[in-house]
């Protein structure tokens, strides 16, 4: 009986713009709609299919599946099976996928004077305000775990150079070094530099807890 052969895998997509320019290779591989909102998701940790379904309104879930696998190929992103007792599947971003960060920084940052008014169709969830904050946040030298409160969520940031590892994230944490409070609107301002980390503090628009270093370099002190 003759050998079976191995499925063939999935051939890499050929789309591209076909330039001999670095931002046309970029394109090629996170031009597509929806890949840099995935890899937003990803900057916060590893990810199951569900969850990233679940904060991306409005993807479907061939699309998402479509996206993810092109990632993978194009060495952004793998899927990874976690131990037991988890036994679920995720996706994290490579060191290459990590190098999006800045990119969607200052996609952010450009972005954010269009934030006037919240539209009635709008999703929104909290760590979306991370990047915007990160921008306010790269002049702290305590390296530590900030817990970010808003009235749409939690989330968190590292700050200092661990920073570079896993710039936030949400969900079970460790215990943080200090925790603000403040509302989404100012996230944006600070974003956008209309107002200093340090202004926000002084004139009470941020509360700041915690007794250790980073929130004492919050405060000021």
């Amino acid at each position: 009986m003759p050998r079976q052969q191995p499925a063939a895998a999935r051939p890499v997509r050929r789309r591209s713009y076909d330039q001999f320019c670095a931002s046309a290779r970029a394109l090629d591989s996170v031009g597509d709609r929806w890949t840099l909102l995935i890899v937003r998701e990803l900057l916060a940790g590893p990810r199951r299919y569900t969850d990233l379904h679940a904060d991306l309104p409005g993807v479907s879930t061939d699309v998402l599946a479509s996206r993810l696998k092109d990632m993978e190929q194009g060495g952004l992103a793998v899927r990874r099976r976690l131990p037991p007792p988890a036994a679920a599947s995720v996706y994290e971003l490579t060191e290459r996928g990590h190098g999006l960060l800045p990119v969607l920084a200052a996609l952010a940052e450009w972005g954010a004077p269009a934030l006037t008014e919240r539209r009635p169709t709008d999703a929104v969830r909290a760590h979306w305000f991370a990047l915007p904050l990160l921008r306010a946040l790269t002049g702290l030298t305590q390296e530590g775990v900030l817990e970010v409160r808003l009235d749409e969520g939690e989330f968190r940031v590292r700050t200092g150079r661990g920073a570079a590892v896993e710039p936030y994230g949400f969900g079970p944490a460790p215990q943080p070094d200090a925790r603000i409070a403040l509302d989404a609107e100012l996230c944006l301002e600070l974003g956008r530099g209309d107002v200093t980390l340090a202004e926000a503090v002084k004139d009470g628009r941020i509360e700041v807890a915690g007794d250790g270093p980073l929130a004492a370099e919050l405060r000021g002190g």
